[in-house]
């Protein structure tokens, strides 16, 4: 199973959780605050696509880049830079993890100063 997450911080605030909501014209993941924020307010924003081990692969860094590069200016305007934002795989696996990326996806990423995150967690049975 492959998780690829999206996510954008920001100070704690529903009215920037909502524009971010408006401008990227997705609806997040469901709020919930843990125990590690002080606040009952989101300082996360993000989405979620998921890839089962039967499913055809998802090309998830071009579809987020899609997502958030016609958006940078206005995400800049209510003070969201390229560095708050991040795109994470989870990789569940079994036996072994391997993975590649196009050297055109790298650079599209760091072109736009966005952090890529990696983990992979063995399944157990």
């Amino acid at each position: 199973m492959k998780y690829y997450n999206l996510s954008i911080d920001f100070e704690p605030s529903w009215d920037t959780y909502s524009l971010i909501t408006e401008i990227l014209g997705q609806q997040p993941k469901e709020y919930k605050q843990s125990h590690f924020e002080k606040s009952n307010m989101p300082s996360t924003w993000w989405i979620q696509l998921i890839q089962d081990d039967e499913d055809s692969p998802i090309d998830f860094v071009n579809a987020f880049m899609d997502l958030l590069e016609p958006n940078f200016e206005k995400l800049n305007e209510i003070g969201i830079r390229n560095n708050d934002i991040a795109i994470r795989l989870v990789y569940e696996y079994h036996k072994q993890c391997s993975m590649e990326f196009h050297s055109e996806e790298l650079e599209r990423i760091g072109r736009n100063s966005i952090t890529l995150c990696i983990e992979c967690i063995e399944r157990r049975k």
